[in-house]
């Protein structure tokens, strides 16, 4: 049995906020299951939330995404992201919504069509974990 994926591409522009347009690709899309390939560009605001804390943390200057890496779906996403200043220091947490784009970022999202990625509480972690459900054919 092979596993049906897509491929999904979209450049966003100046301005846009990052985590509202990765949102909107997936629910245009009905991504019940996917990963993000690549995110390459650069922020002129950058909204993470480090580990071990609550609150998120806004960098404001102008940053370039050095890597990313997330799991992305309907029920809800995770993805952490690591950008660097004009200086090379390096900023790296969990992406929160906030982040604008500077010039462009390139996004590229395969969409795993025989998976539905769910979330449910995890008493461990105190946050939704994934939760991920193997399609049958059929559904």
């Amino acid at each position: 049995m092979t596993s049906t994926e897509t491929i999904l591409m979209k450049r966003l522009k100046p301005g846009q906020e990052l985590f509202s347009e990765i949102d909107a690709l997936i629910a245009e899309n009905q991504i019940k299951a996917g990963v993000i390939l690549c995110l390459v560009g650069s922020l002129t605001k950058v909204s993470l939330r480090y580990a071990n804390k609550e609150e998120s943390t806004v960098l404001n200057g102008h940053f370039e995404i050095v890597s990313q890496t997330g799991v992305v779906s309907s029920a809800g996403s995770h993805i952490h992201l690591s950008v660097s200043d004009s200086d090379g220091t390096t900023y790296g947490g969990h992406l929160m919504p906030g982040s604008l784009v500077y010039t462009t970022v390139e996004m590229v999202v395969m969409k795993l069509a025989d998976w539905d990625f769910k979330r449910i509480p995890c008493p461990l972690s105190g946050y939704e974990e994934l939760d991920p459900v193997k399609l049958s054919k059929t559904e």
